[in-house]
């Protein structure tokens, strides 16, 4: 087991995949955050507006930008901007995730209705729900393969569209400190292949040629070398923009009719909190019931879930103090409603018996049995001691 490290600056643990410190303790996002204070955002909002220009100038079809969209707070954004501020004309792409919430089904269509054309893709729900199954069972991540069509169907139909710009919402590599994975810190989204799971490489799930066939996965990959041979760029639009946050493009989104969770919602079904005036748990992942799941899946495998990305960003945006935040993850992370869990295992025809087996089979090295035998999350008993010394 390596040791555990938490941030000095915010309580992000070293166990999440691709995460980096510097000499001083200090991780890859709050490095970006820092950093952010001695950015000129005027030249980086013109250098914005120059590749607009020049997304105009080389448009070959009808549109000047294609951008990813499951209509929630990111993507309401970077539609609203690209079309408002930067005069594009957007083509909108949705990925239509399994299990789609009344919610997600309602802000897609407000996105809709506020009047972009919208091309909404859903790959073979059969062959879809073999590939969850798949990765549940052999990655504890079901989510995982859902990221390869998420991404690759906006680069696909800008390929075949031949629209110039893609722009996507926020590079991980920045907000989560991840740039170990290969996907930078610049402003180049055609490095998505790059992304923790997309660098993977979708032929894993060539899994039996009876079964599932590479003509089955097109919308699992897109090609990166003739996106570059067709000269199309793609763009993470948080590069560009200072106001660019989670709080505030979910305000920015509710002015423009984004649908949240109420304030009333049991904050512990979902696993983060939900707080008037900071309340990440109201707007997020609300397409798909699948990801509450994962982010359980993630606390077992990794030893921190939804509540310690909430509680680490609204701490970088100095909404919360740090014992606030510890607080948070304390009395949140990890949680997820039996609903959630009865639901995934009907959806992939597992027994809750066999679930929970398989998550034991995955937990990761951060937990240890105490003397009663309950298990004991050591990212957990690190900072304890943190806040108690």
């Amino acid at each position: 087991m390596r040791d555990i490290i938490i941030c000095k600056k915010c309580i992000q643990p070293n166990t999440r995949p691709g995460i980096f410190f510097d000499e001083n303790g200090i991780c890859g996002a709050c490095q970006w955050k820092e950093k952010e204070k001695r950015i000129d955002w005027k030249e980086r909002r013109k250098e914005l507006f120059k590749i607009a220009n020049w997304a105009k100038e080389q448009k070959k079809s009808n549109y000047d930008c294609v951008i990813g969209v499951s209509g929630g707070k990111d993507s309401t954004m970077q539609a609203i901007v690209a079309r408002d501020e930067l005069d594009l004309h957007c083509l909108l792409v949705n990925y239509e995730p399994e299990g789609i919430t009344e919610i997600g089904k309602q802000n897609i269509e407000n996105l809709k209705n506020l009047g972009f054309d919208v091309i909404t893709i859903r790959p073979n729900p059969k062959i879809m729900k073999k590939l969850v199954r798949y990765d549940f069972l052999n990655h504890l991540n079901p989510i995982k393969v859902t990221e390869f069509s998420l991404y690759s169907s906006t680069y696909i139909i800008a390929e075949k569209f031949d629209i110039p710009l893609i722009i996507q919402g926020e590079n991980p590599g920045l907000t989560y400190g991840t740039s170990k994975t290969g996907v930078g810190t610049d402003s180049n989204a055609l490095n998505a292949e790059k992304l923790q799971t997309l660098s993977a490489g979708w032929e894993e799930y060539l899994l039996d040629e009876e079964e599932i066939k590479e003509r089955d996965l097109f919308f699992f990959h897109y090609d990166r070398e003739r996106l570059e041979r067709k000269n199309i760029r793609g763009i993470w639009l948080n590069y560009f923009l200072k106001e660019w946050s989670i709080p505030g493009n979910a305000e920015f989104s509710k002015n423009y009719g984004l649908k949240t969770r109420s304030l009333s919602f049991d904050p512990h079904s979902i696993g983060t909190y939900i707080v008037e005036g900071s309340h990440p748990g109201t707007y997020a992942q609300l397409d798909t019931d699948l990801t509450q799941v994962n982010q359980l899946l993630k606390f077992i495998k990794f030893g921190f879930g939804l509540c310690m990305d909430h509680a680490c960003h609204d701490l970088r945006e100095n909404i919360i103090s740090k014992k606030d935040a510890y607080n948070l993850v304390k009395k949140y992370d990890g949680k997820c409603s039996e609903e959630y869990i009865r639901k995934f295992c009907d959806y992939i025809d597992i027994s809750m018996e066999k679930f929970w087996e398989t998550v034991e089979s995955f937990r990761g090295e951060m937990w240890e049995k105490d003397i009663d035998g309950k298990w004991k999350n050591l990212i957990w008993q690190k900072l304890d001691s943190v806040f108690n010394e």
